[in-house]
């Protein structure tokens, strides 16, 4: 049994999607980097490209993405020019080197674009990278997801598609400013079903205003009955202070952290009931499932766009605020649309914030991923030695096990991989207001 301990999880954590994470980037970094990255790239090595589209049709109250209205043609397709700029600089830098074999887009929601753009779009990064079949994944939102989307879809064979459900409930929908009938969200998995979409993953959201047990508990069994092959389970993180359109969600309707604590142990028992694999320690998959197949075979990893099956280690972000990670840097383009494209028109690389990887930063990070996606790591003797006093809470409450040089994560655990993992981090060794709570 899963036991609640608030004194441990009183202490606001990243979320670990790198280490250094993006809070510990600095603006020391410069476009050089990014040159001499793309340079040490390995003539076949497997290379993935991540393409982010900063806008949405609507703008939702709860969102922590970098995205803003969907509302200006023009915005839209100087944006895109920017990219096709973009392109063009980091295909020519690469000179044939790499192997790209998956595109994913995200934002914001790609589907906020004109499918004729999106289509345009493809064709060229195909072209440009000379992508012959890679895995293509795409995040959606169901609003704004009609036929021509989901003609588009099946035509360029999009292989992973996940929709932004967050909660099934009218009122919950209303409160977050993202209303979208039940019969709205099985119209768009149908429809990708129908389009060829093997693999569809809906994220969904604990902690959020008004939310109860049975809240949580209806969305699960909905999201299970329309047969999604993959869910996350993500808590809501109320920053109203970083994010302004946060400020509209009533911050005393929000559960407090005991009842996020039981909505999170709910979701995930109910998932396992259901016959998912857990997937690190908030997301879930079906067994057949290529995520739920590398969590068995100890072969998922942690990136910018969360647990993933995919083993390359080099991932190249394309777009404002995208994130690209390379075996000596991590680095990241502008977050300002503008100031993006202002970069770009002057064929300057966008790079912005970012860190040159130690040794010690890399062995940091193996220890870090290794206990969010497999909750086992083996840090060392020393590295052990040292995170010691920040271990010894989980120790003693049996959350965690040091066996000789292993530190394994308990079964019951999970809840507090992040804090765990947290012992390992050289930038923080106490909690901080700016990152969300650990559960």
């Amino acid at each position: 049994m899963t036991i609640y301990h608030p004194d441990l999880l009183a202490r606001a954590v990243p979320r670990y999607t790198s280490y250094p994470t993006a809070a510990d980037f600095t603006d020391g970094i410069g476009p050089r980097a990014m040159t001499d990255a793309l340079a040490a790239v390995r003539p076949d090595e497997p290379l993935s490209l991540y393409v982010h589209i900063p806008f949405c049709q609507e703008i939702c109250a709860y969102c922590g993405c970098n995205t803003g209205r969907a509302n200006r043609p023009h915005r839209l397709q100087s944006y895109l020019d920017a990219l096709d700029r973009e392109i063009d600089l980091v295909a020519d830098a690469l000179a044939g080197r790499g192997r790209v074999t998956r595109i994913a887009f995200g934002g914001g929601s790609p589907n906020a674009l004109d499918p004729r753009d999106f289509a345009r779009l493809t064709e060229r990064l195909a072209t440009r990278f000379a992508a012959t079949a890679p895995i293509l994944s795409i995040e959606l939102d169901p609003r704004t997801l009609d036929r021509d989307w989901l003609d588009l879809i099946g035509a360029l064979g999009v292989a992973r598609a996940s929709l932004g459900v967050q909660s099934f409930d009218p009122a919950i929908q209303q409160a977050i400013g993202r209303v979208q009938p039940d019969r709205m969200i099985a119209d768009a998995v149908a429809g990708l079903r129908g389009a060829g979409v093997s693999s569809i993953n809906l994220d969904l959201m604990y902690g959020l205003p008004a939310q109860s047990l049975a809240h949580v508990a209806d969305s699960i069994t909905r999201a299970v009955d329309l047969g999604a092959d993959r869910a996350a389970l993500f808590g809501y993180a109320h920053l109203p202070a970083v994010l302004h359109r946060q400020r509209a969600i009533d911050a005393s309707d929000l559960p407090d952290t005991r009842i996020r604590f039981a909505q999170a142990a709910l979701g995930r028992r109910l998932f396992l009931d259901h016959g998912y694999r857990a997937v690190g320690f908030d997301h879930f998959a079906r067994p057949g499932d290529p995520m739920a197949i590398a969590a068995d075979n100890h072969r998922l990893h942690r990136n910018f766009q969360g647990f993933t099956d995919d083993g390359g280690a080099t991932l190249i972000g394309l777009g404002a605020s995208a994130i690209s990670q390379f075996r000596g840097a991590i680095l990241q383009n502008e977050k300002q649309p503008g100031r993006y494209r202002m970069r770009l028109s002057a064929a300057v690389w966008p790079v912005q914030r970012g860190v040159r990887l130690t040794p010690d930063m890399r062995q940091r990070a193996r220890v870090i991923e290794g206990l969010l996606c497999h909750g086992v790591a083996r840090p060392g003797i020393a590295l052990l030695q040292a995170a010691a006093p920040a271990l010894d809470p989980f120790v003693e409450w049996n959350l965690a096990r040091i066996d000789g040089d292993r530190l394994h994560i308990a079964p019951d655990g999970w809840p507090y991989a992040r804090l765990i993992a947290a012992a390992f981090d050289a930038y923080r060794p106490v909690g901080s207001g700016r990152f969300s709570h650990a559960v």
